[in-house]
């Protein structure tokens, strides 16, 4: 199970504020264990000594008077377990502890009728109003917390407590250092090839996230003029070997004007299909050149099922296109852009298709759904991602269309995700079978 970083950091820290605390709160929970019972038993041997200081002077009150900072609990107990006196919240009680033969008391005891323990501490006194041995005992109450049955579970609640505040703390604080990283992320996210003109923000302050949305945006800026280069590059050469195409070509169609008998007329005729080639790479290289830099075209709503019906008349005959055609089906795109879509579908199908070529048009779930299918030898699985990469020509389609430029298929999809659609090959019987889908233009 991978974890983000967030989450990782979230982790990391409560694992090691745990081991933190359980070894601190312990201490923590004796020290204070420890301090609390000191407090009690440093008060009950100031009352003791008071109360024994009273009696050896002669006093013999009952109840027995509580000073201030005194204990409440104050007993004077004989030697076989007799009350003799009592402060007023022990009147009517049994002794806190029956002295027997002892001297001095120094312990915790917990009696029944107190609902929690206490800290006793006793002082034997021979010489006292009370004509014999009595046993001067002050007792205060120990706080809830230092009985181990109850710290337990209270430190565990409050362990948990810490590590829940510490994780959510922690959550939150590295969510709020990660929002600069999560907003780069976002905006290369949404930068394409065709525009890399954008820029991913750059936080305020300093440290590394500010230099690395800095590198981030040289990187773009670089990637952003190289593009460029490439482009005009592309958009240059195509527009200078226009001319040199279109002049050879002239003069090659005279020359093929001479006699039938004449002995260059092989080698012209040659000459002129691969002036052809040229031509279509040419103009396929100035398509992919608009298409990269996102040259707009007007944006208008098509009726495929029409613009089916009228590149189908326009072809030459040769292999029959039969067409499926729902009426209806709507979707907003530039309709020069999705003729060369379909055209080059249909060239492709012709020139792969044994008899006959099928272009079904449908709508499905909000989509407009365009098949071409043809009767040809189709194409391999492995390959049907590869036909859409630039200049790749499987073996036969190199075999029955030497001019192909290979940029036919790729400029197809470009468009069709220009327009938030798709270009697939899918299964079938017999043959190739394209599936364009684009939004449906509902309006």
């Amino acid at each position: 199970m991978r974890y983000s970083v967030r989450g990782r950091a979230t982790l990391l820290t409560v694992a090691v504020s745990a081991v933190i605390l359980m070894g601190a709160l312990p201490l923590a929970g004796w020290v204070l264990r420890d301090w609390f019972r000191n407090q009690s038993q440093n008060q009950t041997e100031r009352t003791v000594e008071h109360r024994i200081l009273e009696l050896k002077q002669g006093a013999r009150d009952n109840p027995l008077p509580v000073g201030e900072d005194e204990a409440d609990l104050i007993q004077v107990v004989a030697p076989d377990g007799r009350v003799l006196a009592a402060s007023p919240e022990m009147r009517g009680r049994p002794a806190l502890v029956v002295p027997g033969g002892s001297v001095l008391v120094n312990r915790k005891e917990c009696p029944r009728y107190q609902y929690r323990c206490v800290w006793a501490y006793g002082v034997r006194l021979s010489d006292s109003v009370y004509r014999g041995d009595v046993m001067v005992i002050a007792a205060s109450p120990l706080p809830l917390l230092t009985g181990l049955p109850l710290l337990v579970p209270i430190m565990l609640l409050f362990l948990l407590a810490v590590l829940a505040l510490i994780a959510g703390w922690t959550w939150r604080t590295v969510g709020l250092a990660l929002n600069p990283v999560e907003r780069i992320r976002a905006e290369m996210s949404e930068i394409e090839a065709g525009d890399l003109s954008r820029r991913v923000p750059v936080p305020h302050g300093g440290g590394i996230l500010v230099r690395l949305a800095e590198t981030v945006n040289d990187t773009l800026a670089r990637l952003e003029e190289s593009s460029g280069r490439e482009r005009r590059f592309i958009s240059d050469a195509s527009h200078d070997l226009r001319n040199p195409i279109s002049g050879l070509q002239m003069r090659l169609e005279v020359a093929l004007g001479e006699p039938e008998d004449h002995q260059l007329r092989p080698m012209v005729q040659a000459a002129l299909v691969d002036v052809g080639r040229l031509t279509d790479i040419v103009e396929d290289l100035l398509e992919l050149s608009r298409l990269d830099s996102r040259a707009p075209l007007p944006v208008e709503r098509v009726d495929l099922a029409r613009l089916v019906r009228r590149e189908v008349e326009r072809r030459s005959a040769g292999v029959t296109i039969t067409t499926r055609l729902e009426s209806g089906v709507f979707v907003r795109a530039a309709p020069v852009r999705l003729a060369r879509v379909l055209n080059n579908l249909l060239s492709n199908a012709e020139r792969h298709a044994e008899s006959r070529v099928e272009v079904a048009l449908t709508r499905e779930r909000g989509q407009a759904r365009l098949e071409v299918l043809d009767d040809g030898a189709g194409i391999a699985e492995d390959a049907r991602e590869r036909v859409f990469e630039r200049f790749a020509r499987l073996a036969e389609s190199r075999d029955r269309d030497p001019r192909g430029t290979g940029l036919g298929l790729p400029i197809a999809r470009e468009i069709a995700e220009m327009y938030g659609g798709t270009l697939t090959i899918q299964d079938s019987r017999k043959g190739a079978r394209f599936v364009m889908s684009l939004p449906l233009d509902t309006e």
